[in-house]
Protein backbone atom coordinates (compact mmCIF):
# COMPACT_ATOMS: atom_id res chain seq x y z
CA UNK A 1 0.00 0.00 0.00
CA UNK A 2 1.50 3.36 -1.03
CA UNK A 3 1.51 6.49 1.13
CA UNK A 4 -1.32 8.13 -0.82
CA UNK A 5 -3.72 5.20 -0.46
CA UNK A 6 -2.84 4.88 3.23
CA UNK A 7 -3.61 8.56 3.79
CA UNK A 8 -6.86 8.21 1.86
CA UNK A 9 -7.88 5.27 4.03
CA UNK A 10 -6.96 7.05 7.27
CA UNK A 11 -8.88 10.22 6.44
CA UNK A 12 -11.78 8.71 4.54
CA UNK A 13 -15.42 9.41 5.42
CA UNK A 14 -15.68 6.15 7.37
CA UNK A 15 -12.51 7.02 9.33
CA UNK A 16 -13.91 10.39 10.37
CA UNK A 17 -17.30 8.82 11.16
CA UNK A 18 -15.76 6.21 13.45
CA UNK A 19 -13.77 8.80 15.40
CA UNK A 20 -16.84 11.04 15.62
CA UNK A 21 -18.76 8.09 17.07
CA UNK A 22 -16.02 7.61 19.67
CA UNK A 23 -16.20 11.29 20.66
CA UNK A 24 -20.01 11.32 20.81
CA UNK A 25 -20.10 7.98 22.60
CA UNK A 26 -17.61 9.06 25.27
CA UNK A 27 -19.50 12.33 25.80
CA UNK A 28 -22.87 10.58 26.18
CA UNK A 29 -21.34 7.96 28.49
CA UNK A 30 -19.71 10.61 30.67
CA UNK A 31 -22.96 12.65 30.75
CA UNK A 32 -24.89 9.62 32.00
CA UNK A 33 -22.57 9.33 34.97
CA UNK A 34 -22.27 13.05 35.75
CA UNK A 35 -25.99 13.95 35.55
CA UNK A 36 -27.76 10.76 36.64
CA UNK A 37 -25.39 8.37 38.45
CA UNK A 38 -22.59 10.09 40.36
CA UNK A 39 -24.76 12.64 42.25
CA UNK A 40 -26.94 9.87 43.72
CA UNK A 41 -24.10 7.49 44.66
CA UNK A 42 -25.40 4.77 42.35
CA UNK A 43 -22.67 2.16 41.79
CA UNK A 44 -23.26 0.43 38.42
CA UNK A 45 -20.07 -1.61 38.49
CA UNK A 46 -17.02 -0.93 36.34
CA UNK A 47 -14.09 1.35 36.99
CA UNK A 48 -16.35 4.38 37.29
CA UNK A 49 -18.51 2.57 39.81
CA UNK A 50 -15.33 1.92 41.77
CA UNK A 51 -14.49 5.59 41.28
CA UNK A 52 -17.82 6.57 42.85
CA UNK A 53 -17.07 4.37 45.88
CA UNK A 54 -13.55 5.77 46.31
CA UNK A 55 -14.80 9.34 45.78
CA UNK A 56 -16.90 8.94 48.92
CA UNK A 57 -13.74 8.04 50.83
CA UNK A 58 -11.54 10.70 49.20
CA UNK A 59 -13.84 13.53 47.99
CA UNK A 60 -10.89 15.61 46.78
CA UNK A 61 -10.31 13.18 43.89
CA UNK A 62 -13.01 13.14 41.19
CA UNK A 63 -14.72 9.99 39.91
CA UNK A 64 -13.20 10.45 36.45
CA UNK A 65 -9.72 10.71 37.93
CA UNK A 66 -10.17 7.41 39.75
CA UNK A 67 -11.44 5.89 36.50
CA UNK A 68 -8.33 7.10 34.71
CA UNK A 69 -6.12 5.67 37.46
CA UNK A 70 -7.67 2.24 36.88
CA UNK A 71 -7.93 2.44 33.09
CA UNK A 72 -4.30 3.28 32.31
CA UNK A 73 -2.73 0.22 34.00
CA UNK A 74 -5.51 -2.02 32.64
CA UNK A 75 -4.82 -0.70 29.13
CA UNK A 76 -1.10 -1.35 29.50
CA UNK A 77 -1.80 -4.91 30.69
CA UNK A 78 -4.32 -5.41 27.87
CA UNK A 79 -1.91 -4.19 25.20
CA UNK A 80 0.80 -6.43 26.64
CA UNK A 81 -1.43 -9.54 26.72
CA UNK A 82 -3.66 -9.06 23.67
CA UNK A 83 -1.50 -6.89 21.43
CA UNK A 84 -3.26 -6.10 18.16
CA UNK A 85 -6.76 -6.38 19.62
CA UNK A 86 -6.28 -2.99 21.29
CA UNK A 87 -6.41 -0.22 18.71
CA UNK A 88 -6.01 3.53 19.01
CA UNK A 89 -9.75 4.07 19.46
CA UNK A 90 -9.84 1.91 22.59
CA UNK A 91 -6.94 3.84 24.13
CA UNK A 92 -8.52 7.20 23.25
CA UNK A 93 -11.98 6.17 24.50
CA UNK A 94 -10.61 4.90 27.82
CA UNK A 95 -8.72 8.15 28.41
CA UNK A 96 -11.23 10.59 26.90
CA UNK A 97 -14.26 9.41 28.91
CA UNK A 98 -12.88 10.24 32.39
CA UNK A 99 -11.49 13.54 31.13
CA UNK A 100 -14.92 14.58 29.79
CA UNK A 101 -16.47 13.35 33.04
CA UNK A 102 -14.17 15.57 35.10
CA UNK A 103 -14.76 18.57 32.80
CA UNK A 104 -18.55 18.21 33.07
CA UNK A 105 -18.33 17.80 36.86
CA UNK A 106 -16.25 21.00 37.05
CA UNK A 107 -18.84 22.89 34.96
CA UNK A 108 -22.08 21.69 36.61
CA UNK A 109 -20.94 20.37 40.00
CA UNK A 110 -22.20 17.19 41.64
CA UNK A 111 -24.97 18.46 43.91
CA UNK A 112 -28.36 17.62 42.34
CA UNK A 113 -29.99 20.61 44.08
CA UNK A 114 -27.73 23.13 42.32
CA UNK A 115 -26.85 21.26 39.11
CA UNK A 116 -28.27 23.25 36.17
CA UNK A 117 -30.22 25.34 38.63
CA UNK A 118 -31.80 22.28 40.20
CA UNK A 119 -33.86 21.61 37.06
CA UNK A 120 -32.84 17.95 36.91
CA UNK A 121 -32.83 17.21 40.63
CA UNK A 122 -34.13 13.64 40.93
CA UNK A 123 -33.32 13.10 44.59
CA UNK A 124 -36.92 12.03 45.19
CA UNK A 125 -37.08 9.90 42.03
CA UNK A 126 -33.91 7.82 42.11
CA UNK A 127 -35.42 5.10 39.95
CA UNK A 128 -35.89 7.62 37.11
CA UNK A 129 -32.27 8.66 37.52
CA UNK A 130 -31.22 4.99 37.27
CA UNK A 131 -33.19 4.52 34.06
CA UNK A 132 -31.97 7.68 32.34
CA UNK A 133 -28.41 7.02 33.51
CA UNK A 134 -28.58 3.48 32.15
CA UNK A 135 -29.91 4.71 28.80
CA UNK A 136 -27.11 7.25 28.38
CA UNK A 137 -24.38 4.86 29.57
CA UNK A 138 -25.66 2.13 27.26
CA UNK A 139 -25.96 4.48 24.29
CA UNK A 140 -22.46 5.88 24.75
CA UNK A 141 -20.89 2.47 25.28
CA UNK A 142 -22.73 1.04 22.29
CA UNK A 143 -21.50 3.81 19.98
CA UNK A 144 -17.91 3.20 21.07
CA UNK A 145 -18.19 -0.59 20.71
CA UNK A 146 -19.61 -0.16 17.18
CA UNK A 147 -16.30 1.44 16.17
CA UNK A 148 -14.51 -1.81 17.12
CA UNK A 149 -13.26 -0.32 20.39
CA UNK A 150 -14.11 -0.55 24.09
CA UNK A 151 -14.13 1.95 26.91
CA UNK A 152 -11.60 -0.16 28.83
CA UNK A 153 -12.27 -0.96 32.48
CA UNK A 154 -14.15 -4.17 33.22
CA UNK A 155 -14.10 -5.13 29.54
CA UNK A 156 -10.37 -5.68 29.87
CA UNK A 157 -10.79 -7.46 33.21
CA UNK A 158 -13.33 -9.81 31.59
CA UNK A 159 -10.98 -10.46 28.66
CA UNK A 160 -8.16 -11.31 31.08
CA UNK A 161 -10.45 -13.67 33.03
CA UNK A 162 -11.46 -15.28 29.75
CA UNK A 163 -7.83 -15.77 28.73
CA UNK A 164 -6.36 -17.00 32.03
CA UNK A 165 -9.32 -18.35 34.03
CA UNK A 166 -11.27 -19.71 31.03
CA UNK A 167 -14.30 -17.73 32.18
CA UNK A 168 -16.86 -16.55 29.63
CA UNK A 169 -16.74 -12.85 28.73
CA UNK A 170 -20.25 -12.14 30.05
CA UNK A 171 -19.53 -13.98 33.33
CA UNK A 172 -16.30 -12.03 33.72
CA UNK A 173 -18.19 -8.74 33.32
CA UNK A 174 -20.76 -9.90 35.87
CA UNK A 175 -18.06 -10.91 38.38
CA UNK A 176 -16.16 -7.63 38.04
CA UNK A 177 -19.31 -5.49 38.31
CA UNK A 178 -20.68 -7.52 41.22
CA UNK A 179 -17.42 -7.05 43.13
CA UNK A 180 -17.70 -3.29 42.72
CA UNK A 181 -21.35 -3.28 43.82
CA UNK A 182 -20.50 -5.30 46.96
CA UNK A 183 -17.72 -2.84 47.81
CA UNK A 184 -20.28 -0.08 47.36
CA UNK A 185 -22.51 -1.69 49.99
CA UNK A 186 -19.61 -1.89 52.43
CA UNK A 187 -18.38 1.68 51.92
CA UNK A 188 -21.70 3.50 51.46
CA UNK A 189 -23.53 1.43 54.06
CA UNK A 190 -26.88 1.58 52.24
CA UNK A 191 -28.29 -1.74 51.04
CA UNK A 192 -30.83 0.04 48.77
CA UNK A 193 -28.15 1.50 46.50
CA UNK A 194 -27.17 -1.88 44.99
CA UNK A 195 -30.82 -2.42 44.03
CA UNK A 196 -30.80 0.91 42.20
CA UNK A 197 -27.46 -0.05 40.66
CA UNK A 198 -28.95 -3.26 39.27
CA UNK A 199 -31.59 -1.21 37.44
CA UNK A 200 -28.88 0.93 35.82
CA UNK A 201 -26.80 -2.14 34.89
CA UNK A 202 -29.82 -3.89 33.34
CA UNK A 203 -30.99 -0.85 31.36
CA UNK A 204 -27.51 -0.04 30.06
CA UNK A 205 -26.90 -3.64 28.94
CA UNK A 206 -30.20 -3.72 27.03
CA UNK A 207 -29.47 -0.37 25.36
CA UNK A 208 -25.97 -1.53 24.38
CA UNK A 209 -27.54 -4.54 22.66
CA UNK A 210 -29.97 -2.29 20.81
CA UNK A 211 -27.31 0.21 19.68
CA UNK A 212 -24.99 -2.53 18.43
CA UNK A 213 -28.02 -4.11 16.68
CA UNK A 214 -27.80 -7.51 18.21
CA UNK A 215 -29.95 -8.84 21.03
CA UNK A 216 -27.82 -11.96 21.39
CA UNK A 217 -24.63 -11.86 23.44
CA UNK A 218 -22.98 -14.36 21.09
CA UNK A 219 -22.65 -14.45 17.31
CA UNK A 220 -22.06 -17.35 14.94
CA UNK A 221 -19.82 -16.74 11.94
CA UNK A 222 -19.60 -18.97 8.88
CA UNK A 223 -16.58 -17.87 6.84
CA UNK A 224 -15.57 -19.06 3.37
CA UNK A 225 -12.18 -17.63 2.44
CA UNK A 226 -9.09 -18.40 0.41
CA UNK A 227 -6.93 -17.28 3.34
CA UNK A 228 -8.02 -19.66 6.09
CA UNK A 229 -4.49 -19.99 7.46
CA UNK A 230 -4.21 -16.25 8.23
CA UNK A 231 -7.71 -16.13 9.67
CA UNK A 232 -6.97 -19.14 11.86
CA UNK A 233 -3.79 -17.52 13.22
CA UNK A 234 -5.78 -14.42 14.12
CA UNK A 235 -8.47 -16.47 15.87
CA UNK A 236 -6.01 -18.61 17.82
CA UNK A 237 -3.23 -16.14 18.60
CA UNK A 238 -4.91 -12.73 18.90
CA UNK A 239 -8.42 -13.69 20.01
CA UNK A 240 -7.46 -16.71 22.08
CA UNK A 241 -10.45 -18.65 20.74
CA UNK A 242 -10.93 -21.86 18.79
CA UNK A 243 -12.77 -22.49 15.55
CA UNK A 244 -13.95 -25.44 13.49
CA UNK A 245 -13.39 -26.37 9.85
CA UNK A 246 -16.47 -27.68 8.04
CA UNK A 247 -16.03 -29.42 4.70
CA UNK A 248 -18.10 -27.66 2.03
CA UNK A 249 -18.38 -27.42 -1.75
CA UNK A 250 -19.96 -24.93 -4.13
CA UNK A 251 -23.07 -25.97 -6.02
CA UNK A 252 -21.82 -24.39 -9.23
CA UNK A 253 -18.06 -24.96 -9.25
CA UNK A 254 -18.13 -28.14 -7.13
CA UNK A 255 -14.90 -26.83 -5.64
CA UNK A 256 -14.27 -28.20 -2.15
CA UNK A 257 -13.27 -25.78 0.59
CA UNK A 258 -12.95 -25.65 4.36
CA UNK A 259 -15.54 -23.34 5.88
CA UNK A 260 -14.62 -21.74 9.22
CA UNK A 261 -17.23 -21.93 11.97
CA UNK A 262 -16.63 -19.49 14.82
CA UNK A 263 -18.55 -18.22 17.88
CA UNK A 264 -17.69 -14.83 19.42
CA UNK A 265 -19.26 -12.43 21.90
CA UNK A 266 -21.23 -9.48 20.57
CA UNK A 267 -18.46 -7.12 21.74
CA UNK A 268 -15.94 -8.97 19.57
CA UNK A 269 -18.00 -9.15 16.39
CA UNK A 270 -17.01 -5.73 15.00
CA UNK A 271 -13.27 -6.32 15.44
CA UNK A 272 -13.58 -9.80 13.89
CA UNK A 273 -15.46 -8.48 10.85
CA UNK A 274 -12.89 -5.74 10.40
CA UNK A 275 -10.03 -8.26 10.58
CA UNK A 276 -11.71 -10.56 8.03
CA UNK A 277 -12.08 -7.61 5.67
CA UNK A 278 -8.42 -6.72 6.19
CA UNK A 279 -7.16 -10.27 5.53
CA UNK A 280 -9.51 -11.25 2.70
CA UNK A 281 -12.00 -8.64 1.43
CA UNK A 282 -13.47 -11.26 -0.91
CA UNK A 283 -14.50 -13.58 1.92
CA UNK A 284 -18.07 -14.80 2.14
CA UNK A 285 -19.31 -14.31 5.71
CA UNK A 286 -22.61 -15.11 7.38
CA UNK A 287 -23.31 -13.79 10.90
CA UNK A 288 -26.10 -15.38 12.93
CA UNK A 289 -27.38 -14.69 16.46
CA UNK A 290 -26.73 -17.44 18.99
CA UNK A 291 -29.48 -17.80 21.59
CA UNK A 292 -27.18 -19.70 23.95
CA UNK A 293 -23.61 -20.96 23.67
CA UNK A 294 -22.18 -23.72 25.86
CA UNK A 295 -18.60 -24.96 26.06
CA UNK A 296 -15.05 -23.74 26.57
CA UNK A 297 -14.95 -19.95 26.80
CA UNK A 298 -18.74 -19.69 27.14
CA UNK A 299 -21.38 -21.03 29.53
CA UNK A 300 -20.96 -24.39 31.21
CA UNK A 301 -23.16 -27.14 29.77
CA UNK A 302 -25.65 -28.33 32.39
CA UNK A 303 -28.39 -30.94 32.44
CA UNK A 304 -31.81 -29.49 31.70
CA UNK A 305 -34.40 -29.86 34.42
Amino acid sequence: MNAYSLKEQLFSASWWKSWLNVLIGCTILASGFVFFVNPYKIVPGGVYGMGIVLHQLIPQIQVGTFGLMFDIPLLLIGIRVFGGMFGARTVVAAILTPLIMNALTYLVGENPATMLGGKIDLSNDIIISCIFGGVLIGTGTGLVVKTRATTGGTDIVAMLLNRFAHMSFSRGILLADATVVVLGIIVLGDWRLPLYSLVTIFVSSRVIDYVIDGASYDKLLFIISKKNAELTRFILDEMGRGATYIKSSGTYTREERDMLFLVVSRREISSVQNKIKEIDPESFVVVVNAYETFGDGFKELRDSK
